[in-house]
């Protein structure tokens, strides 16, 4: 597999490629070189120069890769020229991401969401599709067999998406059923971005079984338990999917009735990988799908995870001192999470409070 990057080189290529790699790696490719181009402006028809294309195909000839993939959209007219000029499959960065979501998911739900996301992406690329097909002449006999079969072709695709908008909303009013037992209780919703380590501190606050990969997209479902105290205060904690940079906005839409466990918690808890040095961009990242999903703003409480993985502890109070009211944790070791635990308590018995006195 080949990775292609065409932009301006700065502090945040070497992370977006580094994801990129892991991204295929979750599909299933084994990443066997990387090409950059420095360009100020993509090739409308090929995306990348016509110099810069050759040598995609002479480095894919060398190392003998199967499949391109782009860390950008593509248009159809440039995967067409792209795959003919190269002799290799072409794959963008949303295809890429929606193949994981489709091997990723288990549910029924996450698959009407991820087929849904698919037709979406495909629908307006349609058109390119067959645009090798159409007729150029203009009046009588220029409905050519290429029109023809567009027509046919997105009128199965709107009908498909009609039907599984349909069944979205059966599962949807299924789900708000179980969501309206739930409003009673104090709800806590984990969010973040993917691979920082939001299932396994799932699993440690709530003792659930949820399951847990060291690839990205290991969870599409949102999952609910509850934590309880000592003293029988009740908190509702959910597991949701996790975020990524240059997320497909369809999948964004498609996923919204599972996203709606978050958008309707009383707390998000925004789950952060302590140890990696791109958490800054990541949280930034986060907080950007958060906003194009909340219709009001949501309290928000910083974790940062996997503090084993910082090299000393001085570096943990120092994410501490930079972000008062967050935590530390580390949902491997057990470390920090009675803390984080009591304050949950705490947040759920002053809702109560706050519901007994009105």
């Amino acid at each position: 597999m080949l990775v292609a990057h065409v932009g301006r080189e700065g502090a945040g290529l070497d992370r977006s490629l580094e994801e990129l790699g892991r991204l295929a790696d979750t599909a299933g490719a084994r990443p066997a070189a990387t090409l950059i181009q420095k360009r100020g402006t993509v090739h409308r028809a090929h995306y990348i120069g016509k110099g810069k294309m050759e040598e995609l195909k002479a480095l894919a000839a060398a190392v003998k890769a199967d499949v391109a993939i782009f860390n950008d959209d593509l248009s159809p007219s440039q995967v067409r020229n792209l795959e003919a000029a190269t002799g290799v499959k072409v794959v963008d960065r949303s295809e890429l991401i929606l193949d994981i979501f489709a091997r990723r998911a288990r549910t029924r739900e996450s698959r009407l969401q991820v087929e849904l996301a698919q037709l979406q992406y495909t629908l307006p690329r349609l058109t390119g599709m067959w645009k090798h097909l159409e007729r150029q002449a203009g009046g009588i006999g220029t409905r050519g067999p290429g029109e023809t079969q567009l027509e046919v072709d997105r009128r199965k695709v709107r009908e498909r998406i009609a039907a599984l908008k349909r069944q979205l909303e059966a599962v949807e009013r299924e789900r708000e059923t179980q969501r309206s037992r739930r409003r009673r209780e104090f709800r806590a919703a984990l969010v973040g971005y993917t691979n920082a380590g939001k299932s396994t501190l799932f699993n440690a606050l709530t003792r659930a079984d949820v399951f847990v990969e060291d690839r990205l997209f290991a969870t599409l479902d949102a999952t609910t338990r509850k934590m309880v105290s000592p003293e029988r205060r009740v908190v509702l904690m959910t597991d949701t999917v996790g975020f990524i940079r240059k997320l497909p906005h369809h999948l964004v839409a498609s996923f919204r009735s599972t996203l709606t466990e978050a958008t309707e918690a009383d707390l998000l808890l925004h789950v952060v990988n302590a140890g990696d040095p791109d958490r800054a961009r990541q949280i930034v990242a986060v907080e950007g799908v958060l906003e194009s999903i909340l219709d009001q703003p949501r309290p928000t409480v910083l974790v940062f995870n996997q503090a084993d993985r910082l090299a000393s502890s001085e570096l943990a109070e120092g994410l501490r001192a930079a972000n008062p009211g967050s935590f530390v944790v580390s949902a491997l070791k057990g470390e920090g999470l009675d803390a984080l635990r009591e304050f949950l308590w705490q947040e759920s018995a002053q809702r109560a409070g706050a519901a007994g006195a009105a």
